[in-house]
């Protein structure tokens, strides 16, 4: 098995935990704070990571380019915007509108990866893209065919909208951490994905502080405030976003991000062995599409 499965089903299961955990946060702390908390505690750790590789472990950073900084600059700003806009998708409706149309994503990445990086996907990849995505859109409803259908003739509402557009800039954060990646000279797969996650972390904590201090400069005491909560947003982050960016550096960013679809099977699986509820049969079908889709894109590749 290629190294980047293993490793995107663990960034997509980290990805899972932060989202869940970002979400209680928010009744305590505005879209903005929610949002720069993951920056806050995972950029530190990020550079941890490239220290120890550094300095531990005997490799060689590689050097960085004006490109390479323009590229992390874009992705970490993306990534900043994209989140935002899920997270207002979240509270202006609710969590399955806002996770259906931001996973929007993956035919973002697909398109971007075909037609800007190069890259283009087979015939079936796109096809358990769709599957996936499919999939996806039934289990965010719990298995509900009438909701599934009032959600995706819904397209008006922000909450759409804003779930579309946060898909659109993950795309692009998921396209250029790609690109930032394979610009780099030198270095294993691990030393190049953990430079760029430190560099575009570093660059997101700088901007979202500068961002919050000029926009809401309270928001920084209720972190403070609510620090032992908060801190674990930042380490599931991290872990997750080392996990894409590694996995970026290895494969096409959207075949990673087609496969990472999988997150919404880790959350039908906890829900029922964590409450023992009961799944119906529209959750398994939705299943069974996530799980086929990514089969599929596997095999086509």
């Amino acid at each position: 098995m290629p190294l980047w499965i293993p490793i995107t089903i663990a960034a997509a299961l980290f990805q899972n935990i932060r989202t869940t955990m970002q979400q209680k946060i928010r009744g305590v702390l505005s879209v903005d704070g929610a949002n720069f908390i993951r920056y806050l505690y995972g950029a530190p750790l990020a550079l941890g990571m490239l220290a120890f590789l550094v300095w531990g472990t005997g490799r060689e950073m590689p050097p960085l380019s004006f490109a390479f900084l323009g590229l992390v600059t874009i992705a970490g700003l993306a990534q900043i915007i994209a989140t935002s806009l899920m997270i207002h998708a979240f509270s202006l409706r609710n969590y399955a509108v806002g996770t259906v149309y931001s996973k929007t994503e993956t035919v973002f990445v697909a398109l971007f990866a075909t037609f800007i990086a190069s890259e283009p996907l087979h015939f079936w990849s796109w096809i358990g893209i769709l599957i996936c995505l499919a999939g996806v859109a039934i289990l965010s409803v719990r298995g509900s065919f009438t909701n599934i259908r009032n959600v995706l003739a819904d397209l008006t509402h922000k909450g759409a909208l804003y779930g579309i557009l946060s898909g659109l800039f993950f795309a692009i954060a998921a396209g250029t951490i790609r690109e930032a990646s394979k610009s780099l000279p030198s270095g294993d797969f691990m030393t190049r994905g953990i430079t760029v996650l430190a560099c575009m972390n570093t660059i997101q904590i700088i901007l979202m502080a500068v961002y919050l201090s000029r926009r809401d400069p309270g928001q920084f005491r209720k972190i403070g405030v609510n620090w032992k909560s908060s801190i674990w947003v930042g380490v599931f982050s991290v872990l997750g976003s080392a996990g894409w960016a590694l996995a970026m550096t290895l494969e096409n960013a959207a075949l990673v991000r087609a496969v990472g679809q999988i997150e919404l099977v880790f959350t039908f699986i906890a829900s029922h062995l964590v409450l023992k509820e009961r799944p119906s049969i529209g959750e398994w079908f939705g299943s069974i599409l996530v799980v086929g889709g990514v089969v599929l894109i596997l095999v086509a590749r």
